[in-house]
């Protein structure tokens, strides 16, 4: 199986970018961080974006109809759409790549996750429209997750597949690095209205410029990773089936074993990403033990904290393996499950201990949980099948995990949100060792031996 790669399949940015690649110049490992580290970004806060006012301000503005607490949940049902959309984004945008070629899938791709984006920025309130309120909201936020099921680009497996193997642990954190940065941004636009500005400006129109904004980052992301999936490197890994789309359903029935280790191998850092992210900023918001504007900050220093984390995780799995870090991060995550989530309702202090110490073990989970048992998919299904992982941890890890949280805490107490983590771990712990028996049995490579982890 061949996709097309004549100029008439490619958008006009994917042609200026082979003139780019043209001059014979050798995209380094360096220039594919950088553009890989640019589109997870832009994902990335897109994501964070909506979080942020999923807590902030659609509870007020979009249902406005319930108590505080029951809004919020509302809202964080419809936040967990995208992750239910994303596989159909993924069925979708491989057909499109086969037929048309990348340059396509990713043009309409990135176009329709910042203008679904953009469009939340033109809600109108329900006291204004009523009902059509959320359902627009609904609408926008699937296809959010229909774009992000469309915007794997296989720059991660193009990293992966030109670094030394020495390496790989470090090279598996750089797509990571994109959350944190995301968040960063995210955060620091909303503090800045809500410090300089009325509740009441806020919610009439401050909280709809960061949407805008998001709009304008995709396309800057747009063409940087057009750039390298315009590459010779590869133009050469898809030709030789590296990465070339699979049939999803024939990689699903015929890798599904794979896909279940690696949908439940990064679960305790996923199920702690949210948890340090979207859900505390309910707690303190709904409880009024901390102001918002107070409480981004905290987390844009924790975000910063969790980039050093990244970055020391990636030097440590060169020295001792991925799932050893994974292994050993789960633990951890597990030993602060059983007394970090008090912390919230112990006052700023408390908090501040609880979002430095989660993005710490984030950072250290998070950074190495990508792509763990890749490295066990041959070639030709390695492209879908990292593409199809992708969307199944979010799913399972992340997708309910803010409204699982704030049901939890609101009906039996912070007390719950530990236990919820730790199964989180337990799963992580679990998947880590089932990956490695079947290794063993099935005599194929350990992905810690393998040239090929591919991180998601």
């Amino acid at each position: 199986m061949s996709a097309p790669t004549a100029a008439s399949t490619s958008t006009p940015l994917e042609r200026d970018a082979r003139v780019i690649n043209a001059r014979g110049h050798r995209i380094a490992p360096g220039e594919i961080a950088i553009g890989v580290i640019i589109g997870r970004t832009s994902e990335f806060f897109d994501f964070f974006v909506y979080a942020i006012a999923s807590v902030l301000v659609f509870p007020k503005l979009i249902f406005s109809f319930a108590d505080p607490v029951t809004a919020t949940l509302y809202s964080f049902a419809v936040f967990a759409l995208a992750f239910l959309a994303r596989p159909l984004g993924t069925l979708i945008f491989i057909a499109v790549d086969l037929a048309y070629g990348r340059g396509v899938k990713l043009t309409i791709a990135l176009f329709l996750l910042g203008g679904s984006t953009m469009a939340m920025a033109f809600l109108p309130a329900y006291d204004q429209v009523g009902p059509l309120a959320i359902w627009l909201l609904a609408l926008f936020r699937i296809g959010q997750g229909v774009a992000l099921g469309g915007a794997w680009d296989g720059l991660p497996s193009l990293l992966s597949l030109n670094v030394p193997h020495s390496r790989r642990g470090w090279y598996a954190m750089i797509p990571q690095l994109g959350a944190p940065l995301g968040l960063i941004v995210a955060a620091a636009l909303f503090a800045f209205f809500l410090a300089t500005l009325s509740a009441e400006d806020f919610l009439s129109w401050a909280w709809r410029y960061p949407f805008f904004v998001a709009f304008a980052i995709n396309v800057v992301a747009l063409f940087a990773r057009l750039r390298l999936v315009a590459t010779p490197e590869f133009e050469r890994l898809f030709e030789n089936r590296e990465l070339q789309p699979s049939p999803p359903f024939a990689t699903l029935f015929s890798q599904w074993r794979t896909i279940v280790l690696g949908a439940f191998a990064p679960l305790a850092s996923f199920a702690l990403f949210h948890l340090v992210t979207v859900f505390p900023l309910s707690w303190v918001t709904l409880n009024g033990t901390d102001v918002p504007v107070r409480f981004l900050v905290i987390e844009i220093v924790g975000a910063a904290v969790g980039i050093l984390a990244m970055l020391a995780s990636g030097l440590i799995a060169d020295r001792v393996g991925r799932r050893a870090v994974l292994g050993v991060s789960a633990v951890l995550i597990g030993a602060y499950s059983g007394f970090a989530p008090q912390l919230l309702n112990a006052g700023s202090f408390g908090e501040i201990l609880y979002m430095l110490g989660g993005f710490v073990l984030l950072g250290l989970a998070f950074g190495q949980s990508s792509g763990a048992v890749n490295g066990n998919f041959p070639s030709e299904y390695r492209y879908t099948g990292a593409a199809i992982v992708a969307n199944s941890a979010w799913l399972i890890g992340a997708g309910f995990a803010p409204l699982v949280a704030l049901a939890l805490a609101s009906n039996f107490g912070l007390w719950s949100i530990g236990a919820y983590l730790l199964s989180g771990a337990a799963c992580t712990l679990a998947a880590l060792g089932m990956n490695k028996e079947w290794a063993k049995q099935t005599r194929e490579p350990d992905p810690e031996q393998s040239g090929h982890a591919i991180p998601v």
